[in-house]
């Protein structure tokens, strides 16, 4: 499923594999500013319940359409997460559960820009103080190498990313949400 409208037109086209709108706000911009076209592409399966994933995706809709950017929509297929970090449910937060799900994501996200002739992509994860940046990057470039494109490490936290991420989201009124997305994150 796509948004109808690409309104950003360049040279320059990225894919930025967005978690969530609370993230994605500074990055989408950032990287508008930086001269990109960049369509976001949402694919989440890893978010429970679905009610969730909803409230995110719309939260996602809203500030897309507010800066002007094409939104792809991933299929949501939680049984896909779940088959690819099985053996890794009981893994702490951060852990090797966490990076499977962030290689699932990002393997998605490389096809995708493979598919559109998309040579660059990267992600709105990196600007949580909660992930591991040098972890996520290098996941990041292991995955662009199987498909031949370009991983941008881009980190999205620099220059008071964080909360330039948080101001968009409120003057927007975007769905904030209190936990990383999977129904293991829910029980710690």
């Amino acid at each position: 499923m796509a948004q109808n409208q690409k309104l950003n037109y360049s040279d320059k086209n990225i894919l930025l594999h967005a978690c969530c709108g609370i993230c994605s706000g500074y990055p989408i911009s950032l990287l508008q500013d930086m001269g990109y076209s960049v369509t976001v592409y949402f694919y989440n399966p890893n978010i429970f319940p679905q009610e969730e994933y909803q409230k995110r995706l719309e939260a996602e809709k809203t500030l897309c359409s507010h800066l002007g950017c094409e939104l792809l929509i991933g299929d949501y297929e939680p049984d896909v997460y779940y088959e690819f970090v099985k053996g890794l449910e009981n893994e702490p937060e951060k852990g090797a559960r966490c990076d499977k799900c962030f290689e699932l994501r990002l393997d998605r996200s490389a096809m995708k820009a493979k598919e559109l002739g998309i040579e660059e992509f990267t992600t709105s994860i990196v600007i949580s103080p909660h992930k591991n940046y040098e972890k996520l990057s290098k996941i990041g470039e292991q995955v662009a190498s199987r498909y031949d494109l370009k991983y941008l490490p881009f980190n999205f936290r620099k220059n008071d990313g964080f909360s330039k991420t948080n101001q968009i989201s409120k003057e927007l009124n975007l769905y904030r949400q209190n936990y990383c997305g999977c129904k293991f994150a829910m029980q710690k």
